[in-house]
C-alpha cells in the first residue's frame, strides 16, 4: 500500500462520496435540492455515453442496473417509506430486492468476459436484466409482499442481505490487487453509495443524490482507468512512454536522466519463455520505483527504462542509481510455474518417443543452442535467477542542452556500460565538452 495505491482508492470515488454525504447532512442540501433532477439526468446520460464511447459493457450495464433498481424502488414504494418508520408491503420488498440484486449484478458483470458492445457481449447481460425485472415485478406485487409490521427502529435492509454488499466489496478489492486499475475501487465506492441510499434514504431527494453519485463514481473511475491505460505501462504498472515524453516538457535547467537496460534480456525470453520475461520486467520495474533521489521511473519500450531526477545533478543521481543496481543484483527472482515445467520434463523422460519428437521440433525451430543468461545466474533447473541491469546517466551541459540530447548522451553512457562488462552505472563523459570549450577560448584569444 504505497501513495499511488492510496490515491487510487480515495480519488475520485472516496472523495465524491464523502462530499455528497457531507452535503446531504448539511443545511445547504435544501438549497441544492431543486437542482438534483438535472444532476441525476446529466450524470446518467454522461455515464452511459462514456461507457458507450469507451466500449465498456461492464460499466454500461452496471449503470443500467442501478437506474432500473432506483426507478423500481420509487415505483413500488409510492410514498410508503418515510424517515423513522418502514411500512410493510411492496416498498419494503423492493428495497430488499434492490439491496440483494445490485451488488450481485455488479459481481456478475465483473466476472463476465468483456467483449465490448457487440451482440454476443450485450445479449447475455440484457437477458439477465430482463429476467431480474420480471422477478422483481412479480415479487413486489401486494399479494406477494410481506404484511408483517416492522418496528420504527428496524433496519431498512435485512441483515442477511448485507452479505451481498460484503461479497461485492471483497470481489472488487481482490480484483484491484490483481489488475491495479482504478475502476475496481470505483465499484467499491459505488456499492457503498448504494448501501447508503437503501439504508438511510430509499426514496426522496436524498436517494436521488446517492444514486446519482454512485453513477458519477463509476463514470469518473472509467475515465481514470482510461487515463492510467494511456499513461502507464499495462504490464509493469509504471509510467509509460507517453508520460515520459510529457515529463520532458516540464524539466528545469537542473536535472538528470538515466537510461536503464536489463542485461541479457533476450536470453531470458529464449531460455525460459516470454512469460518469464514479463515477470523479469515487472520485478525490475518494481525495483526502479524505489530509487532514491525522488527519481521517477518510466518504461520506454521493451527492456529499456528511464528514470528522471528533477533538481538533481548526474553525480548525485549516480549514487542512487548504483545503490539501485546493487539491490537488483542481490534480488532473487523466482520463476513461476517451475513445477509445471518439472512435470513436463519428467513426462518427457518417461516417454522417450515424446521427448525425441519435442527435441526434434526444438532443433528444427532453433539454429543454435541458447547460452546461459549471465555468469552469475543459477543452473537452468533452478527456480531462482539473478537479474542485472546496466545504466547510463547524463545531465544538461553546454553541448547537450535539450532533453533529447541528454537522453542521447545517457544512451551512449549505457552502451559504454554494456561494453565494459554490464552490471554497472556509467556517467556521461564531459571531457569532449571541456576540450571544445578550451579550443573556443584559445581561438578567441588568437
Amino acid at each position: 500500500m504505497n501513495a499511488r495505491t492510496w490515491k487510487a482508492w480515495l480519488i475520485p470515488g472516496g472523495l465524491l462520496l464523502a462530499l455528497v454525504a457531507a452535503l446531504v447532512n448539511s443545511s445547504l442540501f435544501g438549497q441544492v435540492a431543486p437542482s438534483l433532477a438535472f444532476y441525476y439526468v446529466g450524470v446518467f446520460a454522461a455515464g452511459l455515453l462514456l461507457a458507450w464511447r469507451f466500449n465498456s459493457s461492464r460499466v454500461l450495464f452496471s449503470l443500467l442496473a442501478l437506474l432500473l433498481a432506483h426507478r423500481a424502488v420509487d415505483f413500488f414504494s409510492a410514498g410508503q417509506l418515510h424517515t423513522g418508520f418502514v411500512h410493510p408491503g411492496p416498498g419494503r420488498m423492493a428495497v430488499a430486492l434492490a439491496a440483494l440484486l445490485i451488488p450481485l449484478n455488479l459481481i456478475v458483470f465483473a466476472a463476465m468476459r468483456e467483449r465490448g458492445l457487440t451482440v454476443a457481449g450485450i445479449a447475455p447481460r440484457f437477458g439477465l436484466l430482463f429476467v431480474e425485472s420480471v422477478v422483481f415485478a412479480v415479487l413486489c406485487r401486494p399479494e406477494n409482499s410481506s404484511a408483517h409490521p416492522y418496528p420504527a427502529d428496524a433496519a431498512t435492509i435485512p441483515p442477511w442481505i448485507l452479505l451481498s454488499f460484503v461479497a461485492a466489496i471483497v470481489v472488487f478489492v481482490r480484483r484491484f490487487f490483481q489488475t491495479r486499475r482504478p475502476i475496481e475501487p470505483g465499484f467499491v465506492w459505488s456499492v457503498a453509495a448504494v448501501f447508503m441510499w437503501l439504508e438511510f434514504a430509499p426514496v426522496g431527494k436524498v436517494s436521488d443524490a446517492y444514486v446519482a453519485t454512485a453513477a458519477l463514481i463509476l463514470a469518473a473511475s472509467l475515465i481514470e482507468t482510461s487515463y492510467v491505460l494511456a499513461y502507464h505501462d499495462e504490464l509493469t504498472g509504471i509510467r509509460g512512454r507517453r508520460a515520459f515524453n510529457e515529463s520532458l516538457l516540464s524539466l528545469d535547467q537542473q536535472y538528470a536522466i538515466a537510461i536503464v537496460d536489463i542485461d541479457h534480456f533476450k536470453k531470458f525470453n529464449d531460455t525460459y519463455g516470454h512469460d518469464v520475461g514479463d515477470q523479469v520486467l515487472c520485478m525490475v520495474a518494481a525495483r526502479l520505483t524505489e530509487v532514491g533521489g525522488d527519481g521517477q521511473a518510466f518504461r520506454c519500450g521493451g527492456e529499456e527504462f528511464a528514470i528522471v531526477f528533477r533538481n538533481t545533478s548526474a553525480k548525485e543521481a549516480f549514487e542512487n542509481l548504483d545503490s539501485l543496481r546493487q539491490i537488483i543484483e542481490k534480488s532473487t527472482f523466482h520463476v513461476r510455474g517451475s513445477d509445471r515445467r518439472a512435470e513436463r520434463r519428467a513426462e518427457r523422460s518417461s516417454d522417450p518417443q515424446k521427448a525425441t519428437g519435442e527435441s526434434d521440433r526444438r532443433r528444427s525451430g532453433k539454429k543454435k543452442a541458447v547460452p546461459a543468461i549471465t555468469d552469475r545466474s543459477p543452473d537452468r533447473s533452478s527456480d531462482h535467477l539473478s537479474v542485472t541491469v546496466s545504466i547510463g546517466v547524463a545531465e544538461p551541459s553546454t553541448r547537450n542542452r535539450r532533453p533529447e540530447q541528454v537522453i542521447q548522451a545517457a544512451d551512449q553512457a549505457l552502451y559504454r556500460a554494456k561494453h565494459k562488462g554490464r552490471n554497472r552505472v556509467e556517467l556521461a563523459s564531459t571531457a569532449p565538452l571541456r576540450l571544445a570549450a578550451g579550443r573556443r577560448s584559445k581561438a578567441s584569444r588568437l
